[in-house]
């Protein structure tokens, strides 16, 4: 029979191991005892990335809430001369409704690639502390590892199976025996999803928006959203921090101590 660790030489007589291998120092064991194919790595740089990319998003909603009061101040004003407003239409009005209409534009095309490179830097990290969380705790996960990035995208079932999965992640890498209040998840969760409605009615209204008033209402709708979004992504913020501060105290801290 061949030695079990080297698989080289022959076993000795009555053992597993061959005589090399039986002097030699046992390699030392692993902290922690992870599912198959999952072991711990450092999430403290995906998080800053994350975060970082987070940020990037409030400053991108920013701009788009100042576009929204723009276009909300040009529409308002062609809306009271439509309705027999004493102003008259003139070059200035005109001038402004196209500053408008660019700036709109634009705050469209930034947020947008804001959010691709964010969805990409966002669910890196998401997965990274998915794999970790596997890691601390093998059997604590309702979901499998493919969902940490498929549930995004799956209709219907990703407006719940991140949040599912963002519990399981928190509880697996929360202190031993001191389990973390889900609070913070939850509001994230729930921000964002008001934030995702609020922004699908907005663009709704604005691709419906024929009048001057209902440009306005498009345009109101969207600060709305915008606005809430600001808090969503602050809220995403905070979770990705504590999430990755958790899950590299809990690594320094070793495996489970006995008396748990």
């Amino acid at each position: 029979m061949l030695c079990a660790r080297c698989q080289h030489f022959a076993a000795a007589q009555g053992g597993t191991l061959c005589a090399q291998c039986a002097v030699a120092e046992a390699p030392p064991a692993p902290a922690f005892a992870g599912a198959p194919g999952a072991w711990l790595r450092s999430p403290i740089g995906l998080g800053r990335a994350a975060a970082a990319v987070l940020g990037l998003v409030i400053a991108a909603d920013l701009f788009a809430a100042w576009a929204d009061v723009v276009m909300l101040d040009v529409s308002g004003d062609i809306a009271d001369i439509a309705d027999g407003g004493f102003r008259a239409y003139g070059a200035d009005i005109g001038r402004r409704s196209e500053d408008a209409d660019s700036l709109y534009a634009a705050a469209g095309v930034v947020q947008a690639a804001v959010l691709l490179t964010s969805v990409v830097v966002f669910l890196c990290w998401f997965h990274r502390v998915r794999v970790n969380a596997e890691v601390f705790n093998p059997f604590g996960h309702r979901m499998k590892r493919g969902w940490a990035i498929g549930g995004w995208f799956t209709p219907v079932v990703n407006l719940w199976f991140p949040r599912r999965i963002a519990l399981d992640i928190w509880d697996a890498s929360s202190p031993w025996s001191v389990p973390r209040s889900h609070g913070l998840i939850n509001a994230w969760w729930t921000l964002w999803l008001v934030s995702l409605f609020a922004d699908r009615l907005a663009s709704s209204r604005d691709k419906g928006a024929e009048t001057a008033q209902e440009a306005y209402d498009a345009a109101g709708t969207m600060l709305f959203a915008d606005a809430l979004d600001i808090v969503a992504a602050a809220l995403a913020i905070l979770v990705v921090l504590r999430l990755t501060r958790m899950q590299h105290q809990k690594a320094l801290a070793g495996p489970v101590p006995a008396t748990v």
